[in-house]
């Protein structure tokens, strides 16, 4: 099966369009690391991502008659991008259907690049299922962003160009995946011509369809998929990529939004450039298979996959870069309520430094506050934690608690006893013009809100944490209701931090 593919990768005819991207030395990761890491700078193409190299190569594959129909395409953006600049060169009309919570960065250069948008759904396979009905009723050619073997092969290019770059030392490369295209295209081609280099599979651990299918032995659909990562928000692994990768991968790894975060600023250290999200998953597969399997002195490659970021969504992912990067604890402290407490707290913590503090009075003999603190390993923070506790405070970690860190640090003092006994929820909801307008007419007013929370800061979700004046008895009766709105929510009325900071 890979020689299939090899001949199909040597064959490709993409190089009066895409680029050969350089291998570039991250000296900063490699120094921290232990090992020689690389990057393969597929960010330096003309749509700032891989994606031109399989859709340029499928449209010089179809016959005169399917150019003449137009070309249509479902993506969240970089195959988006490369289809709307491969056939603008080839002279041929292109229609792209886009998820509403697609970056505007995507959509006005899909535009730029002379293509019609189409806004439909809030993922890729709502979608590509809109892009099915245009189909039918124009008459267009459909070009899939990864399911097909000449988008396969134009990826694998990737992989070629890596080999004839690197003759000497390799033992790794990390791959995001998505659909799996990238993935398919460069393990077919770099495991016929070395073998002995393991391919790292790397997903976020929201949409991780791969791992997901691997277990299953087939291709699976998840119920629902995170979207931080947008190119590579893909319910179910593609038929003939995972025919491929199953065969091929040596291990998938999964990484977390915060994890991703702390490679974009990895990447941006080392090359000064920003990655977005799905660009930077595969430093953040490296930089966990060091960790897992405390490698030493390899030649480990990453590729850069994609620059295609809004600006504004910098300010999420730095506010969640020193968590992915272990680098901050965030830390509930009882305090004795006199004067003076403050300044023996901060001298508890020696050196380190305080990231963030936050307190307001409420009661007479005690203070709870809120505070972030500079670490510089996990082992740290159990060091701080376990010395805290024998200095005789009442200390709560709640670096891990995504409420402490979505809405608690802004919330910080907002008690209120008068409320009497109440339900606390955590929804998301994937972030668009309106959405949360439509959040609060579905909520509708059956429920008496007490606390409400909503901080638009970047991220492809929007995140609301919702008080309703309710007893535990009438929980059940609350989560009804809820689900029937059809939104992801989490029960989080015993969530420590609500409970410390916020509870009545």
């Amino acid at each position: 099966m890979p020689q299939t593919y090899v001949k199909k990768i040597l064959d490709a005819r993409i190089y009066d369009l895409a680029l050969e991207t350089p291998v570039d030395r991250a000296p900063i990761l490699s120094q921290r690391l232990g090992n020689q890491v690389l990057l393969k700078r597929e960010d330096l193409q003309p749509v700032f991502s891989f994606k031109l190299r399989g859709a340029y190569n499928k449209l010089r594959q179809l016959s005169v008659s399917q150019l003449a129909a137009g070309v249509i395409a479902a993506s969240a953006g970089n195959h988006a991008q490369g289809l709307a600049l491969a056939a603008q060169k080839m002279g041929v009309k292109a229609t792209i259907v886009m998820p509403k919570t697609t970056p505007l960065i995507k959509v006005d250069a899909v535009r730029g690049w002379g293509a019609k948008v189409v806004l439909h759904g809030d993922n890729y396979d709502t979608a590509a299922a809109h892009a099915n009905v245009l189909i039918a009723q124009e008459g267009l050619t459909y070009i899939h962003p990864f399911d097909d073997p000449d988008i396969i092969a134009g990826q694998g290019t990737v992989g070629m160009e890596i080999l004839r770059q690197l003759p000497g030392d390799l033992d790794a490369i990390f791959i995001a995946v998505g659909g799996g295209g990238l993935c398919a295209g460069v393990a077919a081609y770099v495991k016929y011509v070395r073998p002995e280099v393991k391919i790292i599979a790397v997903e976020s651990d929201d949409a991780a369809c791969l791992d997901a299918a691997m277990r299953a032995g087939e291709p699976v659909r998840l119920k629902e998929v995170g979207i931080f990562a947008d190119g590579t928000a893909v319910a179910q692994i593609g038929t003939e990529t995972f025919r491929i990768l199953k065969d091929l991968v040596d291990e998938v790894i999964t990484v977390s939004t915060d994890e991703i975060c702390a490679a974009i600023k990895d990447v941006y250290n080392d090359s000064r450039a920003i990655c977005e999200p799905s660009g930077a998953m595969g430093v953040a597969g490296l930089k966990k298979y060091v960790e897992q399997h405390a490698v030493v002195g390899q030649t480990l490659l990453a590729i850069q996959c994609g620059a295609n970021i809004d600006f504004d969504r910098l300010r999420y992912i730095s506010e969640r870069t020193e968590i992915g990067e272990k680098r901050e604890a965030i830390l509930a402290v009882a305090l004795d309520e006199k004067p003076g407490s403050f300044k023996t707290f901060c001298q508890a913590l020696g050196r380190r430094t305080i990231s963030e503090f936050n307190y307001r009075y409420s009661d007479v003999s005690q203070a709870q506050i809120f505070v972030g603190v500079k670490i510089s390993s996990e082992d740290d923070r159990d060091q701080l934690v376990a010395e805290l506790t024998q200095d005789g405070y009442q200390v709560a970690d709640m670096t891990d608690s995504e409420v402490a860190k979505s809405h608690i640090r802004h919330m910080v003092g907002g008690r209120s006893p008068q409320v009497g006994e109440e339900q606390v929820f955590r929804f998301e909801f994937p972030e668009r013009p309106g959405a949360l307008f439509d959040f609060l007419v579905q909520l509708g007013n059956d429920l008496n809100i007490s606390m409400f929370h909503y901080r638009n800061h970047g991220s492809a979700f929007g995140k609301v944490l919702v008080g309703f004046q309710a007893s535990k008895k009438d929980g059940l009766e609350v989560k009804g209701f809820l689900d029937k709105l059809g939104y992801r929510f989490e029960d989080e009325t015993d969530n420590q931090a609500y409970r410390f900071f916020l509870g009545s």
